[in-house]
């Protein structure tokens, strides 16, 4: 069925919207992939006090997400209930940006609580900002396959600020500072985040909210959570959110570990032939993770914007198998297998790129059903649990990654043991792949067709006009 004129975005709204991504994932991309390394390997903490640290900070933010999803559902301002959050917010986001990548003159014992402190700031800044907006693909428009292309965008201005994170992050503080590795990831920080201030305006000013359902008289927050507590669709994609988001923390947060410790046996400054070139550690981390990055792109125009024929639940089993492949593949090369490394990074960064895309789209959905099963939508709360789901899948992924090398005797700046290169093994191949298997069963379950979507909103498109003279 062909989605209503009056249903459509230009493209320039849904390139304004993309941008708040791009801001955002400037910083996510860095906490997924370098974080953890410039914590042990440029601020000074071990890798045990980084996990522990990581897990306390993630589920007091997932726990967050649930409190600013109620507040913004309760928002009601002439700019609308979520953008209102990006404009006030974005500022002092990027502020907290450059204290959290700045390290102090402090002991090891005040350097842990200033990280404490900034880290768990700026998450919460990051969730003020980014609830909201995450919400917003839910009232953009009512129609399930556009907010899919939707989605779609997002993700592609999503993995574009991962490619600029990975080609510049570390080059970028090696120029700024030079010797002073911390210097130069106080600077790099400084450019970031006025580049994501701009972007999150960009977004403010750009987009519109449209989809209003009317609020029925007697509304609570216990009636609320249970509304959302009993959305099986919802509760199922939870489920497969939370391990997926395991499959991709274990990796995510040991892959530059990987690079430095098992193909370059920790030594960074060793030059590596690769295609002809000669690469440093630097040089083959940001090619590495810049081709993952690309080739998510390449995945979401290809398999996400694709899905909107195939269906999002098919295109979902698709891709998921892939990337289970690819990454299981990473168990049997050895440290000089260089192109084999990098073909993987390619086909299973284009084959999972396409997986969150799908899974935000059917999470709008089940918005949806909510308010048509019970008369009350709850955009705000739904997408908030949501991404509670997915800080607590980073918060323990990131936890048994960094405790798993930390029983092995992984030590930052030294020579690894034969252990401790195993133990990256397992983490970049086996262990992930075991949460993806489970990702994959229990998308099984997922009730939402796009016929069944298709029912629905016409449904609640008529349930609206109808509350229109009333309200």
């Amino acid at each position: 069925m062909t989605t209503p004129l009056a249903h459509r975005l230009s493209l320039r709204e849904k390139l304004s919207y993309g941008c708040a991504d791009f801001a955002s994932v400037l910083f996510w991309h860095t906490f997924m992939v370098y974080l953890t390394f410039f914590y042990t390997d440029v601020y000074g903490l071990s890798a045990a006090a980084v996990g522990t640290m990581l897990l306390f900070s993630r589920i007091l933010d997932g726990a967050s997400d649930i409190l600013v999803g109620i507040w913004a559902d309760r928002t009601q301002t002439r700019w609308g209930k979520f953008r209102p959050f990006i404009l006030f917010g974005c500022v002092p986001f990027a502020v907290f940006g450059v204290l959290t990548f700045t390290t102090p003159n402090f002991d090891d014992a005040g350097k842990l609580i200033w990280a404490y402190i900034t880290y768990n700031g700026l998450m919460t800044l990051y969730t003020i900002v980014n609830i909201p907006y995450t919400a917003m693909l839910g009232v953009a428009t009512p129609d399930s396959a556009e907010r899919t292309k939707l989605s779609s965008i997002k993700f592609i201005f999503a993995f574009s600020a991962g490619i600029v994170v990975s080609a510049t992050l570390l080059p970028l503080a090696k120029a700024l500072g030079g010797d002073n590795a911390q210097l130069g990831w106080q600077l790099a920080f400084i450019v970031y985040g006025l580049v994501a201030v701009i972007f999150f305006l960009i977004t403010f000013f750009g987009t519109r909210e449209r989809v209003t359902a009317p609020i029925p008289e007697g509304t609570s927050l216990g009636r609320d959570l249970k509304q959302l507590f009993t959305n099986q669709p919802w509760l199922i994609l939870v489920s497969v959110t939370l391990t997926f988001i395991l499959f991709v923390a274990l990796r995510s947060s040991v892959s530059t570990h990987y690079i430095k410790y098992f193909i370059y046996d920790g030594q960074p400054e060793r030059a590596l032939t690769f295609l002809g070139q000669e690469f440093t550690f630097v040089g083959l981390t940001s090619a590495f993770q810049t081709l993952g990055q690309a080739a998510s792109v390449a995945g979401v125009l290809f398999l996400g914007l694709g899905s909107v024929r195939m269906g999002k639940k098919a295109a979902f089993f698709l891709a998921y198998g892939i990337a289970l492949a690819t990454t299981a593949g990473y168990f049997f090369l050895s440290p000089g297998q260089v192109g084999a490394i990098f073909i993987l990074q390619a086909l299973g960064s284009f084959a999972s790129a396409p997986l969150p895309v799908l899974l935000w789209a059917m999470y709008a959905d089940t918005a949806d059903y909510g308010e048509w099963k019970y008369r009350r939508r709850t955009t705000g709360l739904v997408f908030s649990a949501s991404t509670m789901s997915q800080k607590i899948g980073w918060a323990f992924g990131a936890f048994f990654a960094l405790q798993l090398l930390d029983s092995v005797g992984f030590v930052a700046n030294a020579e690894p043991s034969d252990q401790v290169k195993n133990g990256l093994v397992w983490l970049t191949s086996l262990l992930p792949v075991a949460f993806g298997i489970i990702s994959v069963v229990l998308m099984i379950f997922y009730p939402l067709s796009e016929a069944r979507m298709k029912t629905i909103a016409t449904d609640l498109e008529k349930r609206r006009a109808d509350a229109t003279p009333a309200a």
